[in-house]
């Protein structure tokens, strides 16, 4: 057998040709069709009112749209965004809301749908994402609490030269402390720009970077002179784990808009203007959702911690032994030398009895390793930060 084909205009023609002929109701043709007789009454109205023309389907667009933009707010969303191209929908909606509250601003989708609509959207792959993973780092509850510092990676400029954008943030307002290109990341390069941070902003309690140079090295505890640095002003060196930018989260997710937003240029003059630019907008004009819509200056305030004039020597309270590391890099320590870190030539460490014949040796409040009389090693304490408490 073959079945039956049927469509919409056949049913409706069906149903008003029963009716004129007046040998059923409409509740029994509504029964048959497997339509409600509001369905029924409808059509039987269009086509005592327009003929056939009646029966045809209609739109079923809505008359009025209530997410309809006016031309004002699409005006003002598309010069924010020429002006901005790495900036989505929601950061363009927050800056709205701060700059000219007194537009009726749409829905994030919306604005999503007329970015695309004007040709401003590419689209990007799909990467597959671990699960983050669970960091041993204390969350920034306040400002200064917690700086992070990275590079963001090198890039040949116009001239041939490397650029190194040097980058610095506070983790829980995101305030962009620096964003600074050097031709190398060495020490001598690095120092003088944290100690202009420093001096602007004052001291951090830690600061959280990778296991790159010039941040650590191979010595004892991955001490670098920078790290020894900030270890005599007071400041924790933290450092992530190899292979793991996610317990640098923030600061990573601040590398990517400025890789968005930031062009190449002919030389490092024209490169460091792209940079400041940037630092500027990402301060004072970018909102961020993770601030409620704020922006960063909103939310950061200078350390009560004034860079001194000073560098402190490093001291250990009682019940530590104490003992200068040679040029060397070596102590003298019952009756032996033992090499330490040739980084520390100078320096004073401390040693803290943890048992019998194992002693935790510090740089200050840093515990880089254990000395083991009974093994003759010593062994370097693999985790990132130990905070020991000093009685």
């Amino acid at each position: 057998m073959t079945w039956r084909e049927t469509c919409p205009m056949k049913e409706k023609f069906g149903l008003i040709a029963e009716l004129e002929r007046g040998e059923r109701t409409m509740s029994e043709l509504c029964r048959v069709l497997n339509v409600s007789r509001k369905t029924g009454y409808k059509w039987w109205a269009r086509y005592r009112e327009q003929g056939v023309a009646g029966l045809e389907e209609r739109s079923r667009a809505p008359h009025h749209r209530v997410d309809r933009v006016s031309a004002e707010v699409v005006q003002a969303l598309l010069e924010l965004r020429a002006q901005h191209p790495d900036w989505g929908p929601c950061t363009l909606l927050s800056w709205l809301a701060m700059r000219r509250p007194q537009l009726a601003r749409p829905a994030p989708s919306t604005v999503a749908l007329l970015l695309a609509r004007h040709g401003l959207v590419k689209p990007r792959r799909a990467h597959r994402r671990s699960v983050p993973y669970g960091a041993p780092f204390v969350t920034a509850s306040a400002p200064n609490e917690l700086w992070s510092a990275d590079f963001k990676g090198q890039f040949r400029m116009g001239d041939g030269h490397y650029c190194y954008p040097l980058t610095m943030s506070d983790a829980y307002s995101r305030y962009l402390l620096c964003c600074r290109g050097l031709f190398r990341p060495t020490f001598a390069q690095v120092r003088p720009w944290f100690e202009r941070a420093f001096r602007e902003f004052g001291l951090p309690g830690a600061i959280r970077s990778d296991n790159g140079a010039p941040f650590a090295s191979s010595a004892l505890g991955g001490l670098s002179r920078l790290s020894l640095w900030w270890l005599k002003l007071g400041i924790i060196p933290e450092r992530i784990e190899a292979g793991h930018p996610e317990q640098n989260a923030r600061h990573e997710r601040m590398h990517g808009t400025l890789k968005r937003a930031c062009p190449l240029k002919a030389n490092m003059q024209q490169q460091q203007r792209e940079l400041t630019r940037f630092r500027h907008d990402y301060n004072e004009e970018r909102p961020h959702r993770a601030l409620g819509g704020q922006t960063p200056q909103m939310h950061y305030v200078r350390s009560c911690r004034s860079y001194p004039q000073r560098l402190a020597e490093l001291s250990y309270p009682a019940g530590f032994e104490q003992r200068r590391v040679l040029p060397s890099g070596c102590i003298s320590w019952r009756g032996r030398k033992w090499y330490v870190a040739g980084i520390l030539a100078g320096e004073t460490i401390g040693l803290y009895a943890i048992d019998n014949g194992v002693w935790r040796i510090h740089a200050g409040m840093l515990a880089i390793g254990l000395l083991d009389v009974r093994t003759s090693r010593i062994k370097p304490i693999n985790t990132v930060v130990e905070i020991p408490t000093l009685h």
